[in-house]
Formats: C-alpha cells, sequence, structure tokens
C-alpha cells in the first residue's frame, strides 16, 4: 500500500513510488476466502504500509545474493521486498492459510521459497525444516516482521546457533526492542538482553505506529539492528554463558552473592567474588556483559 507520499527511509516528501504488489483488497478477498482471521496466539499482525516494509528492507542492507531468513512471512508484503533486492530468501510460515498465498505472490523470483512449519522445534531449538536451509559458512542475514508471540525465544535461540546471522534487521514490539539494546542497570536490562548481547550488538532503528498494521496492536512497534560481533564466541561458549545469565538475571534485584551462592555453592561463589574484587551485596541488574563473562569464569570451577 503506498498511499503516504512520505518515504520512511529517508523522511522526506516525494511522489510514491511503484508499488511491488497488488492491491491490499486483493488479498483481503484470498485471506477472506481461505477463511482467515489474525491469530493473537500467532502474534499475526500484517504489516500494510509498503513504504515502511521497503524501508526496513533497505536497512537490513540485502545485497543481490544474500541468504535471507524471513520469519512469520504473512501475506509476503517485506518478502517481496528483499526478494527484489535479490536475496535468496527463505520464508518460514506457521499458518496453512497464508503461505500459499505469500508463495504465489512470490512466484516472480526463483530465489524465494516459503516453507510451511513452525520455526521452532522447541522454545529453545529452531525447528530441523529451516535449521538445514541455513547457511553452515557464509555470511546470511534475519530480516523479520517478528510474530509478537515468539519475538524473545527466537531471538534468544539465534543468539545461540552454531552460524549466526551476520546481521539482523527485525520489527518487534518497541517493549521488545528497547529490551534487546538495553544497557546495565537500566530497567530493561535482564536475561533476553544479555543473552542476545553476547552474540551481537544491537542499536534501535526505526518507529513504527499502529496504524501502519492490520489488525493494528495495541502496542507501538520498533525496529532494531544487530550486528554478530567480531569476536563473537563459538557455539557451545555461547551457550553456557547464556545459560548463566539466563539463571542469574532471572534474580537481577537481589544480592549478586545470594543468587550466585544458590547457583554455584557458597565456596565457589566467595572465591569467584573475591578475585574478581566484586561487591557481594552488588545486583546482578547492574552488572555489564563483560563483568557477567569474567563472573561465568571465575565460578565456573
Amino acid at each position: 500500500m503506498d498511499s503516504n507520499p512520505q518515504d520512511p527511509a529517508r523522511g522526506d516528501k516525494r511522489a510514491p513510488r511503484p508499488s511491488l504488489r497488488a492491491p491490499w483488497s486483493e488479498f483481503r478477498e484470498a485471506l477472506d476466502a481461505a477463511g482467515f482471521h489474525p491469530s493473537r496466539r500467532l502474534g499475526q499482525n500484517f504489516l500494510l504500509d509498503d513504504n515502511m516494509a521497503r524501508a526496513i528492507a533497505q536497512d537490513a542492507g540485502v545485497e543481490s545474493g544474500r541468504f535471507v531468513l524471513e520469519v512469520g512471512p504473512g501475506c509476503g508484503f517485506l518478502s517481496v521486498h528483499l526478494a527484489d533486492r535479490g536475496a535468496k530468501l527463505l520464508c518460514a510460515e506457521i499458518d496453512a492459510r497464508l503461505a500459499p498465498i505469500a508463495a504465489r505472490f512470490l512466484e516472480p523470483f526463483p530465489d524465494a521459497e516459503v516453507v510451511l512449519g513452525d520455526v521452532l522445534a522447541s522454545k529453545s531449538r529452531i525447528a530441523a525444516h529451516v535449521l538445514e536451509r541455513l547457511p553452515a559458512h557464509s555470511d546470511w542475514t534475519l530480516c523479520s516482521n517478528l510474530p509478537y508471540s515468539i519475538s524473545g525465544p527466537f531471538l534468544a535461540t539465534v543468539a545461540q546457533l552454531e552460524h549466526p546471522p551476520g546481521r539482523t534487521c527485525c520489527l518487534v514490539q518497541k517493549e521488545v526492542a528497547e529490551r534487546l539494546a538495553a544497557a546495565p542497570g537500566t530497567p530493561a536490562w535482564g536475561p533476553l538482553t544479555a543473552s542476545f548481547q553476547e552474540a551481537f550488538e544491537v542499536t534501535l532503528g526505526r518507529l513504527v505506529p499502529p496504524q501502519l498494521f492490520w489488525p493494528r496492536p495495541k502496542v507501538d512497534s520498533a525496529v532494531f539492528l544487530a550486528e554478530l560481533r567480531p569476536d563473537v564466541a563459538p557455539a557451545p561458549i555461547r551457550g553456557a554463558r547464556i545459560g548463566f545469565y539466563r539463571d542469574l538475571l532471572q534474580r537481577r534485584r537481589q544480592g549478586l552473592r545470594r543468587v550466585l551462592a544458590d547457583m554455584v555453592g557458597k565456596e565457589r561463589c566467595a572465591s569467584a567474588i573475591e578475585a574478581l574484587g566484586l561487591d557481594p551485596q552488588v545486583r546482578a541488574e547492574t552488572l555489564g556483559l563483560d563483568a557477567l563473562r569474567a563472573l561465568h569464569a571465575a565460578s565456573a570451577g
């Protein structure tokens, strides 16, 4: 839908660009024919604004031949912009009513594939039908309007992949984006933040208001950008650290000595805190990533 002459990628007034898609009314007819009603459980909110979809694909920095994973393509409104930029696109869609609509829309792009099924095999594991298609060695990108219902668990899992994406550009609830980019000692800093930042450097991107979606969500949304850390640790080390962060930061407002002693025992806890020169009463939520890494190493024993 290209009804807004303001290009969100530039923030200026200009003539609308030609749309890559048919009118929304045609998609709505196809959805009605399939008996589709948006599911709150699945977090289904379609980004209808074509300018915004184009801008998000631009933010992702996708170049021709780049492998891109999109989770929850819906009707393919973001997908078509990724495909138009030359992406080798894999779209994972859980809804059997939506997958054929997106696949038909993407027929002009031979390098775009829609696979049906849940992207998660469990809360902490990506499904085999997606995992086996991800590049094992070459760089790749994650770009999605992520379903609200899975954004946190899915992104925490992505941070533990053997070969994570070099770049991530996703639209999520504004609250989730703020948590991903949070700094230590702020209210948003927590298990998801530390887990994701173990692998990625995160920045906040553009805000996306509710009126650009159908149905309109009751919360604001935002894009976040994440670059894989150049010194990212191997997957087994990342996994061990992330498990430690998660346990520690679940009780982030309690004193460090109390929480860590419950995790690793009083003797190992005291030794680790003394070795690092930490205040035993400091709250875990005030510790940054470097301190958390050092604490994990010192308390591993």
